[in-house]
């Protein structure tokens, strides 16, 4: 029991790392195209879980259990929030791009609200409302486009961005939707070897 947690507690730990890494990495790859960059990361992260499977042992039947929803669900969500995600971070200056992305758990509040048997609290309203005008805020006044019309690379980003919060959002709450309807399956088979994760769950 405290081996398992302690295998647990370090995987969690490791889990954090490579959040963090997740920017500064991509940042740090410099001007490879985004589609080209979000390939190669998802061919190492895929070499690395085959032969982690394989050499603990277990196999890859375990791939044909995953059902073919989770497929499209997993591999779609993951590269292309991928995608934008490296192209946010190439078009726009790194913090601006990263408050935008991450106003993907204000959006799972909102999209959680549309699930059946879920509602939304005028609270919940009240406290997405603060977080979208805080971002908003930060990003646009002190940004050195505010007042001007954006240059296209920059609307470019600021798209991309929202697309990535849109797309991780969804994917979250979509795929707890996934899981309530049937029995839990493996996680999604992508992985970016730049910095792969696990979903987060919401209970």
């Amino acid at each position: 029991m405290q081996d398992s947690r302690g295998r647990s507690t370090l995987a969690g730990l490791g889990a954090i790392g490579l959040w963090a890494l997740l920017a500064p990495l991509g940042v740090a790859a410099g001007p490879v195209p985004p589609f080209l960059l979000t390939g190669l990361a998802f061919a190492v992260g895929g070499v690395l879980g085959l032969a982690w499977q394989l050499g603990t042992g277990r196999g890859l039947a375990v791939l044909g259990r995953v059902p073919p929803v989770a497929w499209v669900l997993g591999i779609g969500a993951f590269f292309g929030y991928h995608a934008l995600y490296f192209t946010a971070l190439q078009t726009l200056p790194p913090v601006e791009a990263l408050l935008i992305i991450n106003l993907w758990p204000l959006l799972i509040v909102l999209f959680t609200g549309l699930l059946p048997g879920e509602r939304l609290l005028p609270l919940h309203l009240v406290g997405v409302t603060c977080g979208l005008v805080g971002a908003a805020i930060l990003v646009f006044l002190k940004s050195e486009h505010a007042g001007a019309d954006l240059p296209a690379p920059s609307l470019l980003g600021y798209l991309a961005a929202l697309g990535c919060a849109l797309i991780w959002s969804g994917y979250s709450v979509l795929n707890r939707r996934l899981v309530a309807d049937g029995p839990p399956a493996p996680a999604s088979p992508g992985r970016p070897g730049l910095a792969g994760r696990r979903a987060p769950h919401h209970g």
